[in-house]
């Protein structure tokens, strides 16, 4: 008889730690409180990064000639430096491959260290904005 009440026992213990177990269980449900301020400075950047045509940022120049060169310079300058992002510009007669987007002179100066190690012509300009 006392064995039957134990059987009894553990398989009602067994039982109830089971269904307990899954009814603690977590959900997977995350809130995310973000400022809203976050958002419009995000979407403020990125008006003000797509147009780098009338900023008052500096940039590297490393090469400026025919449209050959130009091409080859830029992606020996992408494969070899690549840390700072390369465009090719043409302004008449020639095209040129401009390095870079620096906020001030001193970010430009460090990275003009740089590249100068592989491109020895290079310098520091600052474009001109163009009239609207």
């Amino acid at each position: 008889m006392k064995k039957i009440q134990i059987k009894t026992f553990y398989l009602t213990a067994l039982i109830t730690i089971g269904f307990s177990a899954v009814g603690y269980s977590q959900q997977g449900t995350v809130i995310l409180n973000e400022d809203p301020t976050i958002a419009n400075l995000l979407k403020v950047k990125k008006e003000i990064n797509s147009n780098e045509k009338n900023s008052d940022r500096y940039k590297i120049q490393i090469y400026s000639g025919n449209l050959g060169r130009a091409e080859s310079t830029k992606s020996n300058f992408n494969g070899s430096v690549g840390k700072y992002s390369s465009q090719l510009v043409f302004e008449a007669p020639d095209y040129k491959v401009w390095v870079g987007s620096f906020r001030s002179r001193l970010e430009a100066d460090r990275a003009l260290v740089e590249v100068q190690k592989k491109f020895r012509d290079a310098f520091i300009f600052k474009p001109l904005k163009e009239k609207n």
